[in-house]
């Protein structure tokens, strides 16, 4: 069994374990990154590795907790930037996942802004499994009706519904249900939102292949973009998790920016 270097680092509690493969190439297998995972074991919500500077960007590969591999992770992202902004002395990163490039900007007291790109909408770029109109889709779950559900992708999908008690529903049940809803053939993400006023949200978080988490940078941008959409807020809006707030920005070209807080660099030692 060898040991390795690694970093845990959390956004608003939403937590990582960080580990870079720039000089070494390191593997986990599903089964190591789920026993990870585990609350019981150093625990996590999502695994990321740091990937060789590759035209002028880092690649970052990312897993959920459940050993599944995801193209999007806000908060992550933002801790990954942070930490290599302190590696190489400098306050912008780029990092690039699966399917987009993210632009970092580090400024005082651990704040992290990431640029996230634009939403994607429509119902095959969600995915949906049928053509519906995505912003107003109608679930039946366990004979509730949850109407108005919002799907957006914004480096994953996303499904947001707006409640007036946020807290109402046990998202323990009714989250992985949703999930792993037919309509959504890569499973989703599930928001209930809860609008206080045209500049703030509460939400309550079901992540993909995570479970219940304390927070969710792409829940975060997912929400205000359909908040946006729907008139119901501005285009800067702070999105209240348990924990703390995330600001996000959707400017006149639709791109998302996301700014919060990150923890401080925890170094960790890991048997493979």
């Amino acid at each position: 069994m060898a040991t390795i270097n690694a970093f845990k680092m959390d956004g608003l509690g939403n937590d990582f374990i960080i580990i870079d493969r720039r000089i070494n190439s390191i593997n986990l297998v599903k089964e190591k990154i789920i026993q990870l995972g585990n609350r019981a074991n150093i625990g996590f919500d999502q695994i990321i590795f740091i990937e060789k500077e590759k035209e002028n960007s880092f690649p970052i590969t990312i897993f959920n907790s459940d050993g599944g591999e995801v193209s999007a992770c806000g908060n992550g992202s933002r801790c990954v930037a942070y930490l290599l902004s302190k590696n190489l002395n400098t306050k912008e990163i780029k990092l690039k996942t699966n399917n987009r490039i993210l632009k970092a900007k580090i400024f005082k007291d651990f704040y992290v802004e990431l640029e996230m790109g634009k939403p994607l909408l429509g119902f095959e770029d969600i995915p949906l499994s049928k053509k519906i109109n995505p912003s107003d889709i109608t679930l039946k779950i366990d004979n509730e009706i949850f109407a108005g559900g919002f799907c957006v992708n914004v480096g994953n999908p996303h499904v947001i519904f707006f409640v007036k008690d946020c807290f109402e529903n046990d998202l323990k049940i009714i989250g992985p249900k949703i999930e792993n809803h037919e309509l959504f053939p890569k499973k989703t993400n599930v928001t209930f939102a809860q609008i206080i006023d045209k500049n703030n949200i509460t939400v309550n978080v079901w992540e993909r292949g995570a479970g219940l988490t304390k927070a969710c940078g792409t829940a975060a941008c997912a929400t205000a973009v359909a908040a946006f959409k729907k008139r119901l807020v501005n285009n800067k809006v702070n999105i209240k998790f348990k924990e703390g707030l995330l600001n996000i920005e959707i400017d006149k070209s639709d791109n998302i920016f996301m700014t919060g807080p990150v923890s401080e660099i925890k170094n960790i030692k890991i048997d493979i």
